[in-house]
């Protein structure tokens, strides 16, 4: 636990834009209509792509005994591939929608 806070209070700046981004980002997606939330989701997908790329990036750069990086890492690689799953999903659908019945 001391490491954890030593590690907050050597990086406050970041820590102070990470808790900014989380209250624009919550700002910015409550103000998105629904008619264009779909639409964007077919966007986050590449975001979520890059995600699960950092990700196993992280993975294999951090020291086999750092159980902490590898299970981070892995809990990312399973939320990205996730998100992109259900994403194309949810787009699949939509364009379902759109195609003509015969």
């Amino acid at each position: 636990m001391n490491e954890f806070l030593e590690f907050v209070n050597n990086n406050l700046q970041i820590t102070y834009i990470l808790i900014l981004s989380i209250f624009v980002g919550i700002e910015v997606i409550k103000s998105i209509p629904a008619v264009l939330h779909t639409p964007l989701m077919s966007g986050a997908n590449a975001l979520s792509g890059v995600v699960i790329v950092g990700a196993i990036l992280v993975m294999l750069h951090s020291a086999p005994e750092d159980y902490l990086a590898l299970s981070l890492g892995f809990i990312a690689v399973v939320l990205g591939i996730l998100n992109v799953v259900g994403g194309f999903a949810v787009t699949n659908r939509m364009l379902q929608m759109f195609k003509k019945k015969k």
